[in-house]
């Protein structure tokens, strides 16, 4: 399946939906820090992520009770793949190495890191 890419505000609406794991429209503005948008435009968001097919809803009476159709690792996941292939020519070892020049990765978290894939193999 082809995940296709989310704006800022849907993938807002698809965190706050992960968090929640079902919620109504109403659950999901109250998610949304002050000043809340309007509930119509949520509404209009959530329509967009149905048609993406990342969304869908149970009726019940004349509300719909929205839940998640994509896991948030797998969106995860070809977030970042995205990414590294964008920013950094595809390379993880590019984007590991930019993340340790920016000092957003310790030698203690590359120690992790190794430890990690040894213990895989």
């Amino acid at each position: 399946m082809k995940v296709k890419t989310l704006t800022k505000a849907e993938e807002q609406v698809m965190q706050f939906l992960w968090q929640i794991e079902k919620g109504f429209l109403k659950d999901i503005v109250e998610r949304f820090p002050e000043p809340r948008p309007h509930s119509n435009t949520v509404a209009t968001l959530l329509k967009i992520l149905l048609e993406k097919g990342y969304v869908s809803y149970d009726v019940h009476g004349r509300q719909h009770l929205y839940y998640p159709l994509i896991k948030r690792e797998a969106y995860s996941g070809k977030s970042l793949k995205n990414l590294v292939k964008s920013y950094f020519g595809g390379s993880y070892k590019n984007a590991v190495s930019f993340l340790v020049e920016k000092d957003e990765l310790s030698v203690e978290d590359l120690q992790m890191l190794l430890d990690e894939l040894k213990n895989k193999e």
